[in-house]
């Protein structure tokens, strides 16, 4: 979208006045800080000590059901998997939908806290795994317990149906489809508008990002069995070489980001892994590459995922691997999710409402630092036509943010209390800017 149009949705909601009635709140700043004082503090403790994996969040979704349940909340468990909503109606009005997710990643936690995740799971693959909430999910599921608070406590301000939803396996980006699939908008109300927001490491504490447009990319996860004729080392001719086409699988893997995409498009194929071979001097019969493929629209989503197949084919052909075994690619039916991209008019009314809220100051933009994914983008799809506003919430001390490790290491922290304060903050602005009081 044109600057000048982003500039001009932006001028539009701004002199509709989409954000006085909840202008300078300062007493909302004052309830979620003594909330977190006397709660929150001790439930994001708790989440932190106690991961679990994609899937598996089975204690996590339990606790995040008592406590919904506790505020008055109409709550439902299992929904796609270990999914949780809670619906609170209010009157007429929209529909607003706030999205927290809860799981952890398998990694050992080498942070350095009090705090510090010990946990360990077995995994959905049979293998017992460390776990770490290496991501800021704890961050995410305290504050929809503290938004939860809130929206109750403050029904006198806003009109409508609050569905609130613990997600299951974003880090797989599989579990947002799992609850649309199992129903989330047929058998609960279905939103107008939805929203989710998540904790950055990258980003100081006190200000947040919400942009008018792309927030993440898409993701594929993709095999590729590579196939050969095995034999002798010391006799390639007699065989044919699985290592030698998937090297060159590989290289030419690349041309569809710097040969075939508009550069000016974002684009990433990148090889993970490459698992083959048995011994020194044996060519074996097979080797597996495990890709991840990210981009920014859904056209060029498409152009990549058609070229790995190509590429693949026919690079096998080239090196005279049989009709018979030729490479067998498959993009993963769980792991994949669209890019996420913010309805832009929608965006506009939440960052007048943080604005108006939380002071002028306290909105931040930058540029995307990578092509990271996010499966909130299954509950805004175009055929939903649910309006969706995704933003971030800074995590790390200003002075801090330059050496801040990124997500997913194991020496991932944040600083809890400016993140969930303001996650709960922004949230509540946002949702009752949707929501007004009629």
């Amino acid at each position: 979208m044109k600057k000048t149009t982003l500039t001009a949705i932006l001028a539009a909601v701004l002199a509709a006045g989409a954000a006085p009635a909840i202008a300078q709140d300062a007493g909302l700043k004052a309830a979620v800080k003594a909330d977190y004082d006397a709660n929150l503090a001790s439930l994001f403790d708790h989440f932190h000590r106690n991961p679990e994996l994609s899937g598996l969040e089975v204690q996590t979704a339990a606790r995040m059901a008592q406590e919904l349940r506790a505020l008055g909340y109409d709550v439902t468990t299992g929904v796609g998997g270990t999914g949780v909503v809670a619906v609170l109606r209010n009157g007429p009005g929209p529909t607003v939908m706030i999205r927290a997710d809860m799981d952890g990643l398998p990694v050992e936690e080498k942070s350095g806290l009090a705090n510090a995740s010990t946990a360990r799971q077995v995994d959905s693959d049979g293998v017992e795994k460390p776990v770490m909430h290496a991501c800021g999910h704890d961050v995410h599921i305290t504050a929809l317990v503290g938004t939860a608070r809130q929206m109750q406590a403050r029904k006198a301000n806003w009109s409508g149906t609050l569905v609130l939803i613990a997600q299951p396996a974003e880090e797989r980006i599989f579990g947002a489809r799992a609850m649309v699939e199992d129903g989330l908008y047929s058998r609960f109300p279905k939103p107008d508008y939805a929203l989710a927001f998540h904790v950055s490491a990258d980003t100081p504490t006190g200000k947040i990002e919400a942009p008018l447009g792309i927030t993440s990319s898409s993701s594929d996860s993709v095999d590729i069995a590579v196939h050969g004729v095995g034999t002798h080392g010391a006799s390639p001719h007699m065989g044919v070489d699985p290592i030698l086409v998937a090297s060159h699988i590989v290289v030419a893997l690349q041309s569809l980001r710097s040969r075939e995409t508009n550069p000016l498009e974002g684009a990433v194929v990148t090889v993970g892994a490459i698992k083959g071979g048995i011994k020194h001097n044996i060519i074996s019969d097979r080797v597996d590459l495990q890709l991840t493929v990210r981009a920014d629209s859904p056209e060029v989503r498409a152009q990549l995922l058609d070229g790995i197949d190509r590429i693949a084919r026919n690079t096998a052909l080239a090196l005279g691997v049989p009709d018979d075994k030729l490479p067998t690619v498959v993009r993963s039916p769980l792991e994949n999710t669209p890019p996420t991209i913010n309805d832009a008019e929608t965006a506009a009314r939440v960052r007048a409402a943080l604005t108006a809220g939380l002071g002028d100051d306290v909105l931040i933009d930058k540029p995307r630092g990578g092509m990271g994914a996010e499966d909130f983008a299954y509950f805004v799809t175009p055929e939903s036509g649910v309006k969706g506003v995704y933003f971030s919430v800074g995590g790390t001390p200003p002075a801090q943010v330059d050496d801040a490790p990124g997500h997913h290491s194991p020496l991932f922290r944040i600083t809890p209390e400016p993140a969930v304060t303001l996650g709960v903050e922004g949230s509540v602005l946002a949702a009752e800017a949707l929501m007004p009081k009629r």
